[in-house]
């Protein structure tokens, strides 16, 4: 289970990466909720106790329990609906161990990246056929529907992209990927119109509306619009230094109340006002350079697997990332999804530690074989 390696083929320019990116987002977090600061702090600490700790383990090893991590999966997202559940804001996303509020969603995206890494990996001689792609689909589809159900679009979307990286890494036939891109995009078009049309019977209301002021914000300025339109007026605001770390100017759309969740879903916001574009640049160089160093181990790895975990793990960092930015500035309708690394959230932040730990112990095995 443990092996010994050679600290000069440890990655520290990825640990110096996410270090830095998460004591940046501890700031931020800080400066949006200071009643935040001390579990943040504490999650850095833990995570990267856990990043160093996974990374020296055997990733063939750990992975030689993938139904273990699938079975996991379901049994966690099914707590939901458990006395142990717990609802915030009309959702059952969470659930109370003994006072420690859990996020299964957030595990479920490193649990689901073991698993598939392995699985694909055993039965790698059929990855081209449509068979093992439907296979994988009908393991997909319990875990999605159960966040579906809670409602969490936005988590079903993020799982549902870091599969596709898996298998498109794997190695699945072009022509399977010309379908599914000639079935999917008309597909989202068709969403687009049906909720346009106002008929949106494949969409919940509040899934509907987010489209509408997506496309429309000055209609819906004063109601679903209302957080991206403040978000963007405080990111331009910044301009190129920022206003200052927690600053306490009476211009800030931060300090006036006009953002909610800044400490989670709109922390990118906190950052643009703060520190300006040359403060939103780093944020978003710094996961670029994450997700593209998780893709470079990935191609040396020893194994199927080791690449399939490098690669899904990058394409989460990296998907992730775009997502919360592109909701923050207007690019993207409201999805409400962290920004990885900077977000207040316990489990996101240590799912997230616990997948680079992988990641650093693929690249320790590709340097030894």
């Amino acid at each position: 289970m443990f092996k010994k390696y050679k600290i000069s083929e440890y990655d520290f320019f990825l640990v110096m990466c996410v270090v830095g990116l998460t004591i940046f987002g501890s700031m931020a977090v800080s400066s949006a909720d200071s009643t935040f600061i001390t579990k943040q702090i504490g999650g850095l600490m833990f995570g990267v106790f856990l990043m160093i700790g996974i990374s020296l383990l055997d990733y063939s090893f750990i992975i030689k329990l993938y139904p273990l991590f699938y079975g996991a999966t379901l049994v966690l997202l099914a707590l939901v609906w458990s006395p142990l559940g717990k609802r915030i804001n009309g959702s059952r996303r969470w659930i109370d161990l003994v006072g420690i509020r859990f996020q299964p969603s957030e595990a479920a995206k490193i649990l689901l990246i073991l698993f598939f890494a392995q699985f694909i990996m055993k039965y790698k001689d059929k990855v081209k056929s449509l068979g093992f792609i439907i296979v994988c689909l009908m393991l997909l589809a319990p875990p999605v529907l159960m966040i579906f159900k809670q409602p969490d679009l936005s988590t079903c979307i993020m799982i549902s992209l870091i599969f596709c990286t898996i298998i498109f890494v794997a190695g699945i036939d072009w022509k399977i990927v010309a379908t599914v891109l000639g079935i999917t995009v008309p597909s989202a078009l068709f969403v687009i119109y049906n909720a346009i049309q106002g008929t949106g019977f494949l969409l919940g209301e509040y899934q509907q509306n987010r489209i509408l002021a997506w496309l429309h914000p000055e209609d819906y300025a004063n109601q679903e619009a209302y957080q991206t339109l403040n978000s963007m007026m405080a990111i331009g605001s910044g301009q190129l230094y920022g206003k200052g770390y927690n600053t306490n100017e009476i211009t800030s759309v931060l300090n006036g109340g006009f953002i909610s969740e800044s400490q989670t879903d709109f922390i990118f916001t906190v950052i643009g006002e703060e520190f300006g574009f040359i403060g939103s640049c780093f944020v978003v160089i710094a996961l670029l350079l994450i997700s593209i160093r998780c893709f470079m181990i990935s191609m040396k790895a020893r194994d199927k697997a080791g690449e399939l975990i490098a690669a899904g793990v990058g394409g989460w960092i990296g998907f992730q990332g775009f997502l919360n930015i592109g909701v923050a500035t207007g690019v993207l309708p409201n999805t409400g999804i962290p920004l990885p690394f900077v977000s207040s959230g316990l489990t996101s932040l240590l799912a997230t530690f616990a997948g680079i730990g992988f990641v650093l112990n693929i690249r320790l095995q590709s340097n030894k074989y």
